[in-house]
């Protein structure tokens, strides 16, 4: 392992000297791509070495300890020891997490989609529901966020809703909601107090950079329209929204919610090249699904992930066979507690992984 420390340190050593270089930084496709790749070595290197300086003193203690006459300093040798010992294990086990490659995309922010599915009027005040937990835990994150494009539901909620969400990390934090939301509980619209279970559908895709596919403008096609929905009385007189249409793919998007329409047009063109950087990494997705259950929900969009039963206050993570009893702080935004546990049973999965390859 230390072979191999030596080794990420020295490339960390040579990428530090070229993002220096004045002829790497006047390419900015390759200075991003190495700037990338010195923040994802960082954490490895400052590992490494904590790990280097703890084996050396666990050497000097063991030292210490065999030659020492001095009762006293073999006693203080002896206690380093009882530290050092465990905290190398743990320090071990962090870099063999560290040293497994890291999906690409994590670092990078998100596209969120919200869809009411079966359940008519009360799968889009799901939805919605869906959105207020996601709006508070973007908040306690300290995340941005922007909805692009919304289609209110009929009795409240939304048929679909698509926000821009972004901060540290929030893709490799927010991948693990993509899937299939069930609810069970009495409607709103329901008068015999029975319980109907609906569902809402959640699609999280990390943003495509612009360094990361060539998009053309040539295989765009634009249209304007008047925006509607709330936004004051030029909203629905002024052809500011944006819709794009990439020719190749047949991918649309479109844009309404600010006045501008070039604002719209560049908030559009992010979502579509996210789109189409999407259909090459869901092959990507398919691959590792088959292989972690955590990511099953990522790889295949319309299996049930996840269900918020209201009569009995309960919401269970069906990929991990998690139940928590605390449904009114989770439906608030505290949705932190299940994504650690799903991100150590993924971590789980990785080094299992990792081992039987190594065999």
């Amino acid at each position: 392992m230390l072979a191999k420390l030596e080794g990420l340190k020295t490339k960390y050593e040579n990428i530090a000297a070229q993002i220096t270089d004045p002829e790497v930084m006047s390419d900015m496709k390759r200075y991003v791509s190495l700037n990338k790749e010195y923040k994802e070595l960082m954490p490895i290197v400052e590992a490494s070495e904590k790990y280097k300086i703890a084996i050396s003193n666990l050497e000097n203690a063991k030292d210490i300890l065999a030659t020492e006459k001095d009762e006293e300093m073999r006693e203080m040798a002896k206690i380093e020891i009882e530290e050092l010992e465990p905290a190398i294990e743990q320090l071990e086990e962090e870099i063999k997490l560290l040293l497994i490659p890291a999906d690409p995309q994590d670092s990078k922010n998100a596209i969120m989609e919200i869809r009411g599915g079966t359940g008519g009027d009360e799968a889009a005040i799901f939805a919605g529901d869906l959105l207020r937990m996601y709006i508070r835990f973007f908040e306690k994150k300290g995340w941005k966020y922007e909805i692009t494009s919304e289609t209110p539901g009929t009795a409240g909620g939304y048929k679909e809703v698509i926000i821009k969400v972004t901060g540290t990390g929030v893709y490799g934090i927010l991948k693990y909601e993509s899937g299939v939301h069930r609810v069970q509980r009495v409607p709103q619209t329901e008068t015999q107090g029975r319980v109907h279970t609906s569902a809402a559908s959640v699609a999280v895709l990390p943003e495509a950079e612009e360094f990361d596919i060539d998009l053309k403008m040539e295989d765009i096609r634009k249209d304007t329209f008047c925006a509607s929905g709330p936004g004051g009385q030029s909203v629905n007189t002024t052809y500011s929204a944006i819709r794009l249409t990439h020719i190749p793919t047949g991918i649309v998007v479109q844009c309404q919610d600010q006045k501008s329409q070039l604002k719209n047009f560049d908030k559009a063109l992010e979502e579509l090249r996210t789109r189409i950087y999407n259909l090459e990494y869901q092959k990507y997705l398919d691959e590792i699904s088959s292989k972690r259950k955590t990511m099953v929900s990522t790889g295949d969009r319309s299996a049930k992930i996840r269900t918020y039963n209201y009569p009995q206050g309960r919401v269970t993570d069906h990929r991990i066979n998690l139940t928590l009893y605390n449904l009114t702080a989770i439906m608030d935004g505290d949705i932190q507690e299940i994504i650690d546990k799903l991100q150590f049973a993924e971590n789980a999965e990785r080094l299992k992984a990792a081992a039987e390859e190594e065999n």
